[in-house]
């Protein structure tokens, strides 16, 4: 009897072990579904920040001949990168203070509200406005996407995570011109911004009904260092219009040029002033005191110097040197965002055996040579052979960049991982802007000095495509774009550079 008693009181233990085992299978199933949902909703979002350059950058005939203001226009991308780049640090600051999710919702209402306001702009200065308001809202999606693929993965698996986000910018940078032209040619240039409407709708009530973040324990209320916001966003605007126009709109060293560098000079110390006395600082003074930190975000400064050498001045070369239409020179610089994300995707069967730093060196010294290699293809040459550099190039920046990205979120926990993503962010940003600058300052002085006198690429690639094709000129502009591929080689030996003397040969990770 007592062994019939005791088979009998054994029954509901296995059924409730069943029950709970079932109820955790659900709960699993559950969170694998939400996080999947929440994924959707990160790559959509970062569709949006991706598309915008290159859809617009194919409507820009379109929206001169209706609205005017040629003498302008490049704001439309100036204007948009620079409230990007300046909002990154304060969004990331955000992040860390009150959640990803609703500075992630914030951002995305207002690069919807943005879109809406440039399909309505009536003339070439409301859209540069409402470009800029699009910006407001570019930089919190492009900060808090990436400290969100940190938070909801493990180290194990945030490779994935960050080969779908580089993907997204792969179909981007290859989809947009094309997806552009067509809306400017057979609908209306307006639609390249209604576009992103259902897009960003899908997304926000994908992250409203999906992503839930742990409470937080109350505490004090969170204090918002909103002097230091505003004086960061008012020294980064004046630097980088300065980088910006400088030797575009105006000479470097004219009054105009001058007079910003100075005001921004000053607004640096106004900066460092605040920040030192602000209880939450909006940039904190961790980010540079700590190695491995300041050594990613020097190394992707230097990351988006290099950039530019191929993004900007590739399509001449490939125009004006190689005598290729649009379409097949756009086809030569697009072949890097194929190597890209599949390098970044494999880059984790490479740092998990010599580590986030040697792995990162052994791209960047690789993207140095080929950069390095550049000059030396035969002139004119066939368009496969920088077709080739190009795709052996996004292989060697995606094996740089991605463990880069991974290591330094790994090294700080949840209340420090949207600052410190925001800073990688903003420097890779600010060395765009520097080195489009710089750049541009290389290829016009010896593109001048080659034909014996004052120009610049941009009229002369105009004159290239009116039919007006000497052989001096084609010369000329070839070793202009040597020129600045030299350059690029340099700033990738420096982000080499940083990363052997600088970074500390193991990240300091912490436990998940």
């Amino acid at each position: 009897m007592r062994a019939q008693g005791n088979d009998r009181e054994r029954i509901p233990v296995d059924q409730g072990d069943t029950e709970i085992r079932t109820a955790a299978a659900g709960r699993t199933q559950d969170a694998t579904r939400r996080r999947g949902a929440v994924v959707a909703a990160l790559m959509l979002a970062m569709a949006l920040a991706a598309l915008d350059s290159t859809i617009v950058s194919t409507a820009v005939p379109q929206i001169v001949g209706d609205l005017g203001g040629f003498s302008v226009f490049s704001w439309l991308f100036s204007g948009y990168l620079l409230a990007v780049t300046v909002t990154l640090p304060v969004y990331g600051k955000l992040s860390d203070t009150f959640g990803r999710r609703p500075v992630l919702i914030a951002g995305a209402s207002v690069f919807l509200l943005g879109s809406l306001l440039c399909a309505m702009a009536w003339n070439m200065g409301a859209l540069i406005a409402f470009r800029i308001v699009q910006g407001l809202g570019g930089g919190a999606l492009q900060g808090t996407v990436q400290t969100l693929a940190a938070d909801l993965y493990p180290l194990k698996e945030r490779p994935k995570i960050q080969a779908k986000l580089s993907t997204v910018w792969a179909v981007s940078a290859v989809a947009g011109p094309g997806l552009g032209g067509v809306l400017a040619a057979y609908a209306d240039w307006r639609w390249i911004f209604l576009v992103n409407l259902p897009i960003g709708v899908v997304a926000l009530w994908l992250i409203v009904r999906h992503l839930h973040e742990p409470n937080r324990e109350s505490g004090p209320r969170p204090r918002v260092d909103w002097a230091g916001a505003l004086a960061v966003f008012a020294c980064g605007g004046v630097l980088l219009t300065a980088l910006v126009q400088g030797g575009v709109a105006w000479p470097w060293l004219s009054a105009p040029s001058l007079a910003l560098f100075a005001t921004g000079l000053a607004l640096v110390a106004v900066v460092v002033a605040v920040e030192r006395r602000a209880a939450e600082p909006i940039i904190p003074g961790w980010v540079w005191r700590r190695r491995t930190i300041a050594a990613v975000n020097l190394a992707l400064g230097a990351l988006g110097l290099l950039m530019v050498a191929p993004t900007v001045f590739l399509p001449t070369y490939a125009q004006a040197v190689l005598g290729l239409g649009p379409v097949a020179a756009g086809f030569v610089l697009s072949v890097w965002t194929l190597s890209w994300p599949v390098s970044a995707a494999l880059s984790q069967h490479v740092y998990r055996r010599i580590g986030f730093r040697d792995t990162a060196i052994l791209g960047i010294g690789l993207a140095a040579l080929l950069l390095l290699a550049f000059p030396f293809l035969p002139y004119p040459g066939s368009p496969w052979q920088p077709a080739l550099v190009m795709l052996l190039l996004g292989g060697a920046l995606g094996l740089f960049q991605l463990p880069l990205i991974v290591g330094v979120q790994s090294t700080v926990g949840w209340a420090e991982r949207g600052t410190t993503t925001a800073s990688v962010l903003f420097c890779r940003q600010t060395g765009q802007t520097i080195g489009a600058s710089v750049f541009g300052a290389v290829a016009n002085g010896v593109l001048a000095s080659r034909l014996g006198g004052s120009g610049d690429l941009d009229a002369v690639t105009r004159g290239l495509n009116a039919g007006t094709t000497p052989e001096a000129t084609r010369r000329a502009i070839a070793d202009a774009v040597h020129s600045v591929y030299l350059g690029a080689s340099c700033a990738a030996a420096l982000a080499f550079l940083v990363l052997l003397f600088v970074a500390p040969r193991k990240f300091p990770v912490l436990k998940d």
